[in-house]
């Protein structure tokens, strides 16, 4: 079943390494499950004069600023000119794009973080992918299995599309902000250039270039130049 959302209406593929995992795919989701698998191949491609391997399947680029403190688990590509900072946890299955920042008590787990994608304070992130220049708000998650442990639906309106997998986070789109404490239930898409309103809980399909307020109401968003 195709949902109709195309890739390239979400995301930029030439703002991540990881552009290939997106080929030919119907559903955006479908890249989840192949994250793993595709970094091993990816990683073993890297020029090692610019990227560091570090234990089995780690590749750490030469130019980014990694902590002592923070513990990375492969299979794990992280860019140039990223930050991980003070006990970051990326439990594995992880690309990190190029200046992202992944900060204190962030903790990552099946996921691909474009380019410039800021992650900062206390955030989970797992089974999700975030677009370029998107941003999440101290303690901002995405909540990736439902209560109930059944496989998750992605619902549009009245339509209902299911994944057929149990974990699935939120797609987050482009230059997209969401708000402080807010928290991204399972099966979420957030269309680029939009705005997620602090402490909002977020369920289904939030059109691009739209405001999510706290109370679930979504208006389109206007151009500012202030």
């Amino acid at each position: 079943m195709v949902i109709g959302i195309q890739i390239s209406d979400l995301f930029d593929l030439e703002k991540t390494i990881a552009a290939e995992i997106f080929v030919n795919r119907v559903n955006v989701w479908e890249v989840l499950p192949d994250i793993k698998s595709f970094i091993i191949k990816l990683g073993a491609t890297l020029d090692p004069d610019l990227y560091d391997k570090r234990g089995d399947d780690v590749w750490i680029s030469k130019s980014a600023d990694v902590f002592s403190s923070a513990y990375i688990g492969g299979p794990c590509i992280i860019d140039h000119g990223a930050q991980v900072r003070h006990c970051a946890f990326i439990r594995g299955s992880a690309i990190v794009g190029k200046n992202a920042v992944v900060g204190n008590s962030t903790e990552l787990k099946n996921v691909i973080l474009f380019d410039s994608v800021q992650v900062p304070h206390y955030n989970y992130v797992g089974d999700s992918v975030l677009g370029y220049k998107a941003h999440m708000g101290a303690g901002a998650i995405t909540s990736n299995v439902k209560s109930d442990h059944t496989l998750t639906i992605f619902t549009c309106g009245a339509q209902r599309f299911p994944t057929g997998m149990k974990k699935f986070g939120a797609i987050i789109g482009d230059h997209t902000e969401v708000g402080c404490n807010s928290v991204l239930n399972p099966a979420t898409i957030v269309g680029r250039d939009s705005i997620i309103y602090p402490l909002s809980m977020v369920r289904g399909y939030v059109p691009s270039n739209s405001i999510y307020k706290k109370h679930g109401d979504i208006v389109a968003r206007r151009n500012c130049d202030c």
